[in-house]
């Protein structure tokens, strides 16, 4: 397994990267902060450990670095001063582990052993998850499910344009789930064993945007104490999902082009180029013909970018999703315990139009299941919006009744009607009625219609 190993205290870095060794693992070690994120970005490690103070920003930049680039790598820290608040504050980041100074090297190598079997399981799970879900057809691939006809056409082209390298643009509404689609692609990939790096690029001010794509060297600008490799640079070799495309700003998008042509760029301050290997996946929530003729977008970009589109539909349009997602979510966010949701609500769900997607769905069972206490049935005021406008969409008024009750009470206001014209004769009125006898009897028995016996 590989390890990264940051500790700047030379006796333990010497003795507990022996031990690592020793057990079987590859080790590359950094005294410092900047050294160590250097390793991070170029090595990729199974696990990370690190002390909290050395030299640079300290273990606590160092761990926020390796979730921001996989949320699922273990990060164990060390230190010699550590307080309540900081294990709080590390745990909350995604530390796996926070551990006090004097400690035994065994038993450090037993916690990495532990955490690459919790690892490896965890990838494996993942692999067999994928595969049950591509034999189950179209009721799910990845984390998406959905048994319309409209998500069968997005898991059939999926599937067909994954083992690719063409570049994909995935359109859809924000919420219906655009960045679980570019996973997918990726997952079923030539590259999947490689990195999957994503950037929004509405998150980012336009300079920021242009240093997260593009690295920057040390000096390039006012703020950049050390080199950094930018999401091109990370992506090599495996996928760039760009989301939010549509809100990249057009000169951005003139210097993006260039690398999709070229397949090279300079990092911010450097004069020399990068050549580079990836598959670019990009989103958006706006039709990119309708901003090209604003001249929001450029035309040229727009061509190179739709090579392959993917249409993702609004959840409203998802005929048939609805209950299926509702016990996929709640097995997502239950925590293990079984919760319901009435067949009353359910119905109600589906005449609500989502117009956050299946983000605004997943949230409402997330609220539904914190506020249900010690009951285990999701509560219908807690999934459903208490907004006006679409209360009068999902509620029924009170003087409508359920059509099967009313058709009972006309069915038996209209036998009795035939019984009074035949003067109670069943035969006469079940030929009056165009039914046989033994309908009209049945009818007469599950209704509870009593009348005096008159046959001949």
């Amino acid at each position: 397994m590989l390890v990264l190993l940051a500790e700047d205290e030379e006796t333990i870095a010497i003795t507990l990267r022996d031990s690592l060794e020793e057990a079987g693992h590859e080790v590359h070690h950094s005294p410092n902060t900047e050294g160590a994120i250097e390793l991070l970005e170029r090595i990729n490690p199974d696990v990370v450990l690190t002390d909290i103070r050395m030299p640079g920003a300290g273990g606590m930049a160092l761990l926020q670095r390796a979730v921001e680039l996989d949320e699922r790598r273990a990060v164990i820290l060390m230190t010699g001063y550590g307080t309540v608040e900081q294990a709080v504050e590390a745990m909350r980041i995604g530390a796996a582990h926070y551990i006090q100074k004097p400690f035994r090297n065994e038993a450090v190598v037993a916690m990495v052993a532990r955490l690459g079997r919790e690892r490896a399981l965890e990838s494996e799970n993942i692999r067999l998850r994928v595969e049950l879900q591509d034999l189950a057809g179209s009721r799910g691939m990845g984390e998406m499910v959905g048994i319309s006809k409209q998500m069968a056409a997005v898991f059939d082209r999926i599937t067909t344009v994954a083992p690719t390298d063409a570049t994909v643009l995935i359109e859809g509404e924000s919420g219906t789930g655009k960045e679980r689609v570019a996973k997918a692609l990726h997952e079923r990939s030539n590259r999947a064993d490689r990195a999957f790096i994503a950037i929004s690029c509405a998150a980012l001010p336009e300079a920021l945007l242009e240093a997260e794509l593009f690295g920057h060297e040390k000096g390039a600008f006012t703020d950049a104490h050390q080199a950094r490799r930018g999401r091109f640079e990370l992506a090599d070799k495996g996928t760039l999902f760009l989301d939010d495309i549509d809100d990249m700003p057009l000169t951005v998008q003139v210097k993006l082009l260039r690398v999709l042509q070229e397949r090279s760029f300079e990092r911010l301050g450097s004069e020399s180029s990068c050549s580079i290997d990836i598959r670019v996946i990009a989103a958006t929530k706006a039709p990119l013909r309708d901003l090209v003729r604003e001249g929001k977008f450029r035309e040229d970009l727009f061509y190179r970018i739709n090579v392959v589109p993917v249409n993702i539909p609004p959840l409203r349009d998802r005929d048939g999703d609805l209950p299926v997602l509702v016990p996929h979510l709640i097995e997502r966010h239950g925590g293990g315990k079984r919760f319901t949701v009435s067949s009353g609500t359910l119905a109600l769900m589906e005449r609500y139009p989502w117009p956050g997607n299946v983000r605004e769905l997943e949230n409402a069972i997330q609220r539904g299941i914190a506020l249900a206490g010690d009951s285990t049935e999701l509560k219908r005021e807690f999934l459903l919006p208490l907004d006006d406008r679409w209360r009068g969409a999902i509620e029924t008024p009170e003087d409508v009744r359920p059509l099967r009750e009313v058709l009972r009470e006309t069915e038996i206001a209209h036998i009795r009607v035939a019984l009074e014209q035949t003067g109670g004769h069943r035969t006469q009125t079940a030929k009056l009625l165009g039914i046989s006898r033994k309908v009209l009897w049945e009818k007469l028995r599950d209704f509870g219609i009593e009348t005096a016996e008159k046959e001949g």
